[in-house]
């Protein structure tokens, strides 16, 4: 909405979203890997995938602009179901910390699968909405004629960096809590419940459409086609008239030049 109300505004400020976007996306990737606390691991990397959002609102272009609003759409979905599986294996173990869990996929073998139908959704698997709302952001950055190639390719490298690091962070995650040696925490509960029948589908019913999303993107981005290219028109319009010489009446503010051809001849003495 910013967009549409300040479109003078986005242009002058449109370069500075993009290079926040891109250190949200490498910053918060690498602070990721410092966190024991699945929440707070979780948390990080949704700050990393909004940086995508941020390229795309900047990227001057219609498709970048969709791939903006989609990945809004398909992380709201990822982060939801996400956090709600974080949730339900707390009620189980009664704790975060990934340090003290460790071979819960014996005991917990519905929630490490839905565990990590999440996790490769939100590392942009292709199939995954993540995958197309993301290919979008890059296509469109890729494409914008707003932006030079030397600064347009430092963009896509640093972001594609972002994209690697994703696997990383959330694979470490899924081997910390189900994989490996039973932690303290089978220890300590050796009868911990799976995932209840009410749970799962819950958690269904949110993979449902990120899957399907990802399949065939047109089921969200039918809702809001017509007005993504609306805006884009009026910011690549705003950005034809900021590129003029100069605005309509702007001689008016201008100082009188007086050349040596229209200066008065003093009479010759």
């Amino acid at each position: 909405m910013n967009i549409e109300m300040l479109p003078e505004a986005h242009l002058y400020f449109a370069p500075f979203l993009v290079i926040l976007g891109v250190v949200n996306i490498i910053y918060a990737s690498l602070t990721a890997f410092a966190q024991d606390n699945l929440k707070r691991r979780m948390a990080y990397s949704s700050v990393a995938h909004m940086g995508f959002v941020l390229i795309g609102c900047a990227s001057f272009t219609t498709l970048g602009m969709s791939g903006a609003m989609l990945q809004m759409i398909s992380h709201g979905l990822i982060a939801a179901v996400m956090f709600f599986l974080s949730g339900v294996t707390y009620e189980r173990t009664h704790t975060l910390d990934m340090e003290v869990m460790g071979g819960m996929a014996r005991k917990m073998p519905t929630t490490f699968a839905f565990f990590t139908a999440a996790s490769m959704a939100s590392l942009a698997l292709p199939g995954m909405s993540g995958f197309v709302s993301e290919i979008a952001v890059f296509l469109g950055m890729a494409t914008s004629d707003v932006y030079g190639t030397t600064f347009k390719t430092a963009i896509i490298v640093l972001a594609a960096i972002g994209v690697v690091l994703s696997p990383i962070y959330l694979l470490s995650m899924l081997r910390r809590i189900f994989y490996g040696d039973a932690g303290q925490v089978v220890a300590k509960v050796p009868n911990i419940l799976d995932i209840r029948p009410r749970e799962a589908l819950v958690a269904a019913c949110l993979l449902v459409p990120i899957i399907g999303i990802g399949l065939y993107p047109k089921l969200a981005t039918q809702v809001y086609d017509l007005k993504t290219v609306e805006v884009a028109g009026r910011v690549q319009t705003t950005l034809l008239v900021a590129e003029q010489p100069a605005a309509l009446y702007a001689h008016i503010l201008t100082v009188p030049q007086v050349t040596v051809a229209d200066a008065p001849q003093l009479p010759a003495s």
